[in-house]
């Protein structure tokens, strides 16, 4: 079949396998082009790998050091007729390339919240693997079943103590309006901090640490975005940033646990990117292609990749890690910088529909945001007859 994109609103609901190939490779590319030092992960496990940073953290451990990585996510397989989610694509390029370059890697397509996933994880490890030295936590989901009462948890979008209407960019019409959204009840608020927050990343370091399978040293990352003042009244000072700060208490935890094994758990705060679920946040639409412009100026733009090759080689595994307050890896530095931020505002401030595309770069934005799902990459035929049918090797 022919594949185009299918947009609705702030969601693509296909993806083209030969340019999701095509992305990933890119990447690859990338990593390898890097110097990286001899400190780095052999044994990784990468919860949540199959887009973004997660994606990112799992070429960086296999094609920059080498490391045996296992990928725990939960796509969609294509049909003959429908094509698989992004991620499955992402997935199948990466273990096809991983496979060429004589690199162990395997996958495991389920729900990671679940103790069945775990344990098919820990099995895997112990069978191929011997003892994980990094995890990486990189989990997005709007809902989570918690495995032991079978409760359903849902995330919400919203600010608290009081509703908030701001600007907005509205992909869908591609205009410039607001967007009002009503506060969060407790309840959402502990919803969101269940679905959101660090119970996971702490019970899967618990079923590792319990079954003998964390190396001495272990480190692990969860990620998260922080921002400055634009994006607070519905992202960090919302009910997000509360599962957000939950991730601090988790680390915590998390230390206590592996303590024996001098164990390290660290929260990341990373740079603001176009994903599929930063696109369906209030706010951020307008703020990334902001921000786009600001820092595509200045020639420090950092997309994900780059940024997770930076944050492993001056963070993860540099002797001088930039924290922040919270103890907290920094690797949101260049965007957070006040010049950045005061540029940012001031476009904020100004623009309106009639000049999305003087003051803003929602070109680059929507350019990024069809690359999550293979389409726009150059060097791709989108005219060519392609079958959606594509198999993940090495899928446990």
């Amino acid at each position: 079949m022919v594949i185009k994109p299918k947009i609705r609103g702030f969601i693509c609901t296909n993806a083209h396998p030969i340019g999701c190939k095509a992305h990933v490779n890119e990447q690859i590319e990338y990593v390898k082009e890097q110097a990286y030092t001899a400190d780095g992960p052999k044994n990784v496990l990468v919860i949540g790998a199959s887009t973004g940073y997660g994606l990112a953290s799992r070429i960086t451990s296999a094609f920059g050091h080498n490391a045996k990585t296992l990928g725990i996510f939960f796509e969609k397989p294509p049909t003959e007729k429908k094509t698989a989610s992004a991620g499955w694509y992402n997935t199948a390029a990466f273990q096809q390339a991983a496979d060429e370059a004589g690199i162990y890697s395997k996958n495991i397509n389920g729900d990671a919240f679940s103790h069945e996933v775990k344990a098919q994880a820990i099995e895997t490890i112990k069978a191929d693997m011997g003892k994980i030295d990094l995890v990486v936590y990189s989990l997005a989901s709007p809902r989570r079943t918690d495995p032991d009462t079978g409760e359903v948890y849902s995330s919400t979008l919203k600010p608290i103590g009081q509703s908030v209407t701001t600007k907005n960019l509205n992909t869908s019409k591609r205009v410039i309006d607001e967007v009002s959204v009503e506060a969060a009840n407790d309840a959402e608020i502990q919803g969101t901090i269940d679905v959101m927050g660090g119970a996971d990343w702490e019970l899967w370091m618990n079923a590792l640490n319990d079954a003998g399978v964390l190396a001495e040293g272990v480190k692990t990352v969860a990620y998260t975005y922080i921002g400055k003042e634009l994006t607070w009244p519905i992202y960090g000072k919302a009910t997000i940033g509360k599962a957000k700060e939950d991730l601090d208490r988790a680390a915590t935890a998390i230390n206590e646990v592996t303590a024996s094994l001098n164990g390290q758990a660290r929260v990341t705060s990373l740079n603001a990117v176009v994903t599929q679920a930063s696109s369906a946040i209030p706010i951020m639409p307008l703020y990334i292609s902001a921000m786009f412009k600001v820092m595509k100026a200045d020639g420090t733009y950092e997309g994900c990749i780059e940024q997770i090759s930076n944050l492993f080689q001056e963070n993860i595994y540099s002797d001088s890690p930039r924290l922040d307050e919270q103890g907290r890896f920094r690797q949101n530095y260049k965007e957070l910088e006040d010049s950045v931020q005061h540029r940012v505002t001031d476009i904020w401030n100004t623009v309106d529909t009639d000049t999305i595309d003087e003051l803003t770069d929602y070109v680059g934005y929507h350019a990024e945001f069809l690359k999550l799902f293979g389409f726009g990459v150059d060097g791709v035929d989108y005219d060519a007859d392609v079958s959606p049918e594509l198999v993940i090797n090495h899928l446990v």
